[in-house]
């Protein structure tokens, strides 16, 4: 009779649901420290946003300064598109891996096509450049006057840029040590 009514109570109990993912926050991944040590200002302000881009949720933070230097940093979380779970790694591997061999390739006319776009990047536009010792993988894409670098850790990806550095080197450089800044703290 016990075991009829443990039975009973349990298949009335509410269904406990796993806690739900938590949404990366990009504003929580760099410290006002980290960009005072290694770009030498002040953050003044952080302008959080979200924004869905090719079936991505993208967690957005600008960190201005009041002077030309600032930080903008977006962590990418997983997210549904047309009916199937879009993973930071599949885009990662179709956005800087498209041209390795392998079946979601586009042939005939639709490489033709990705061939014509590809054509007419801006003038100065770079192929994205691996960057090595921060992440699973890194590349950096972009201009000599603009860019961004890319890095890879587990299932998610980070974009950090650095604005008011000329120096193309130096702006890598700046962002390789603010992503590793940010990886220390996503968990």
């Amino acid at each position: 009779m016990l075991h009829v009514l443990i039975l009973a109570l349990l298949a009335q109990a509410p269904a406990v649901k796993p806690p739900a993912a938590k949404k990366p926050d990009a504003c929580a991944l760099l410290a006002d420290a980290d960009v005072r040590t290694l770009l030498g200002v002040t953050v003044k302000e952080r302008q959080p946003g979200t924004q869905e881009a090719h079936g991505l949720l993208l967690s957005q933070c600008y960190l201005g300064t009041g002077t030309p230097r600032s930080v903008s940093i977006a962590v990418a979380g997983n997210t549904r598109s047309g009916g199937k779970t879009v993973t930071p790694r599949a885009f990662w591997r179709d956005q800087f891996h498209r041209r390795d061999a392998h079946p979601s390739e586009p042939t005939g006319e639709k490489q033709a096509a990705a061939g014509k776009r590809e054509t007419r990047e801006p003038e100065g536009e770079t192929d994205a450049r691996p960057i090595g010792s921060v992440g699973d993988e890194a590349f950096w894409s972009g201009t000599r006057v603009a860019g961004a670098l890319y890095v890879l850790r587990g299932n998610t990806f980070i974009r950090v840029s650095v604005g008011g550095i000329n120096d193309e080197q130096e702006r890598i450089e700046k962002s390789r040590q603010l992503a590793a800044a940010a990886l220390a703290k996503l968990r």
